[in-house]
């Protein structure tokens, strides 16, 4: 009580011995920045109309029977909303308003700028087919703790209403795509199939819907399919003698990095620094195997290449890894290992009652990134985080043993504090409890990455796997990956780096598995600039 009191009194004496113009200040302070309050709201409100999926992803249900046909008329009213929010934004001098609201107007403005930019520049709804796949939106409507089910299925079979004109659109958007976004959309539309069949199958035998409503939504289901089958085949049939390439180009890259990034650098400066930090690592690399060699290479020549002798002994310390079939039970297993430290350790509080969920990543998602966390929004505080595990089913003994020697007994750990605790799950569950809707919404993905990078560190210097050597060497070539990651998403993006030299940065130089290498080039040839989040993040 003293505190606030104290607080009042230096807050009133501040007013006070201020001259006439301080007090206009303030007063003109007090009435803008309840008014941008309520612009926020309507802004936000705006936001979901325009994008109805965006709004269900965060939790906010009011638009779930809406799909969005993904033609000339809905660029059309993303670019409107953009250009008429920008011109309100102009509207509150941003020296008059809060820190807070300083920072919500910053972020609605790099929003906006980037819906622009996006539709009239990048226009990636002409050469990058797998961004029209609908199955995650339809899933998480039918895996939802949110109202019942009986309301839920009948937003589903609403918004089932417009899947053949959405592919029909896309049909019509798609010119000259790359090879690789087309053979994603491919894999994933069918990977998607299953939530129109089986598992909407399996949500209307929990209802006790008439039969001729379940017949509706089971024969839109069946034509649901079979325009995502349609489209699928048109991709194969598709004559395309001039695919546009994956690189981005300078240019776009570095736009899409200042949108996306936001960073006080550039592209350019960030690859500089990821270039030093990679010399830095080597050194701390080699000084950890070299006093390693003899317990694990017997008597055995060192190589006079520091290098060589890294990876020589990574490799043998790679070979401890759970079984193919334990990988999942493995992560699962180690989540409340992860819990208990962090309690003994105080560091971060973990709320025990939201959910995370370890589960096989769906099919839909696939091909990208080997593991990944799908977080609920700001409207649903309270709904499951899921933590996505690549599957190994179908893979040959080889290519799953490089898999399991990645993510080998030391780095599988650090893999679960980056994406679980306290990394991702953490800070997305902490992210929901922002005053600001803005911030949760529009979260900035290198402060993400930054954040579960930034954990790792934290873990292992409060004692985490008993300061072994290691572990700390596992950890500089995980950390390693964040540099690595920078500069080969830099480098075929903006440099034509070719295949061959992006796999020698990263298993001769980043001392990646030939797996997890061969998937590194996979993603960094369907996506640009998120690569760079890692580093730039835990950097800034």
């Amino acid at each position: 009580m003293k505190k606030i009191f104290f607080a009042f009194l230096l807050c009133l004496s501040i007013v006070s011995c201020g001259d006439g113009r301080q007090s206009k200040t303030n007063a003109i302070t007090k009435d803008i920045n309840p008014a941008f309050d309520k612009y926020k709201e309507q802004f936000i409100e705006d936001l979901w109309k325009v994008y109805p999926g965006w709004a269900s992803s965060q939790g906010y249900h009011k638009y779930d029977s809406v799909l969005v046909i993904p033609n000339e008329a809905a660029r059309a009213k993303e670019v409107a909303f953009a250009k008429a929010n920008l011109d309100s934004l102009k509207k509150y001098d941003l020296k008059n308003l809060s820190d807070n609201n300083k920072t919500d107007h910053h972020m609605i403005q790099n929003q906006l700028l980037s819906i622009e930019w996006s539709v009239n520049q990048m226009r990636s709804f002409e050469w990058d087919p797998s961004q029209y796949n609908i199955s995650g939106a339809f899933a998480e409507i039918l895996n939802g703790n949110y109202d019942s089910l009986d309301i839920r299925l009948r937003n589903f079979y609403l918004k089932m209403a417009n899947i053949p004109a959405y592919y029909e659109a896309a049909k019509k958007n798609i010119k000259d795509p790359t090879l690789e976004h087309t053979q994603l959309a491919i894999d994933q539309n069918l990977g998607g199939i299953s939530v129109f069949e089986k598992d909407l199958h399996d949500a209307l035998n929990k209802v006790k819907f008439g039969e001729h409503e379940k017949q509706s939504i089971e024969a839109t289901a069946k034509a649901s399919v079979n325009a995502i089958k349609d489209f699928t085949i048109w991709l194969k049939a598709m004559e395309n003698k001039t695919p546009r390439s994956f690189r981005l180009g300078k240019e776009l890259y570095a736009n899409k990095f200042e949108f996306d990034i936001q960073s006080g650098y550039t592209a350019d400066g960030v690859y500089d620094k990821a270039l030093a930090r990679k010399k830095e690592l080597h050194e701390k690399m080699f000084d950890l195997s070299n006093k390693l060699w003899k317990k694990y290479m017997n008597d055995a020549e060192k190589p006079s290449d520091k290098l060589v002798l890294i990876k020589q002994v990574i490799n043998k310390i790679s070979e401890k890894h759970v079984k193919p079939e334990d990988f999942q039970a493995a992560i699962e297993a180690q989540i409340p290992v992860l819990l208990d430290f962090i309690k003994e350790k105080d560091l971060i509080y973990i709320d025990p009652s939201k959910p995370l969920v370890v589960r096989r990543e769906p099919d839909y998602m696939a091909g990208v990134a080997g593991a990944s966390i799908s977080a609920p929004g700001p409207y649903d505080k309270n709904g499951n985080t899921y933590y996505n595990v690549g599957s190994l089913a179908g893979w040959d003994k080889d290519k799953a043993e490089s898999y399991l020697r990645e993510y080998n007994h030391y780095i599988l750990q650090i893999l679960n504090i980056h994406e679980a605790i306290p990394g991702h799950y953490t800070q997305l569950v902490y992210s929901n409890q922002s005053p600001s809707l803005i911030k949760s919404i529009f979260g900035n993905g290198a402060m993400i990455e930054g954040w579960a990078v930034y954990t790792e560190r934290m873990m292992l210097e409060s004692g985490y796997g008993n300061n072994e050597d290691e572990i700390w060497l596992m950890y500089y070539k995980w950390n390693l990956r964040t540099a690595c990651n920078t500069i080969l998403d830099y480098s075929v993006h903006t440099q034509d780096m070719t295949k061959e030299d992006a796999l020698d940065l990263l298993m001769n130089q980043a001392f990646q598995q030939k797996a997890e290498a061969e998937g590194k080039w996979r993603r960094v040839s369907l996506t640009q600039v998120q690569l760079c989040s890692y580093f730039s993040g835990y950097t800034e």
